[in-house]
């Protein structure tokens, strides 16, 4: 049974699937702008909502921070970019695959 963890690198825009301190996957990430920074820290992913709507692409995992989560995209041309208001874009595949992945629970760090 894997025992997954996230880091998200603010600097190299890549969120980072862990198992037994290995990189599994990774996957390129929008993350927020100068002045709604994506918050650095240890959370956890406390909820998924399937096809939220809006901006929100395909899928919303919540993060333990109130309002931030990770999340896919309407507009998968913001990824790799400072577009958001603190979250953590992902393509809509690569979102469905991590959610399909990691269960909630799931320990997720975010460093500058």
């Amino acid at each position: 049974m894997p025992d997954y963890r996230i880091i998200v690198d603010l600097s190299d825009r890549h969120l980072y699937l862990i198992d037994n301190h290995m990189i599994v996957k990774s996957y390129p990430v929008g993350i927020g702008r100068m002045v709604t920074q994506t918050p650095t820290g240890e959370y956890t992913i406390i909820n998924k909502a399937p096809n939220p709507g809006g901006p929100f692409g395909v899928l919303w995992m919540g993060l333990s921070k109130p309002h931030y989560g990770i999340h896919g995209t309407n507009d998968p041309s913001s990824i790799g970019k400072l577009v958001s208001h603190g979250c953590i874009r992902m393509f809509n595949r690569d979102v469905l695959e991590l959610s399909s992945l990691v269960p909630i629970g799931t320990r997720v760090t975010i460093r500058p």
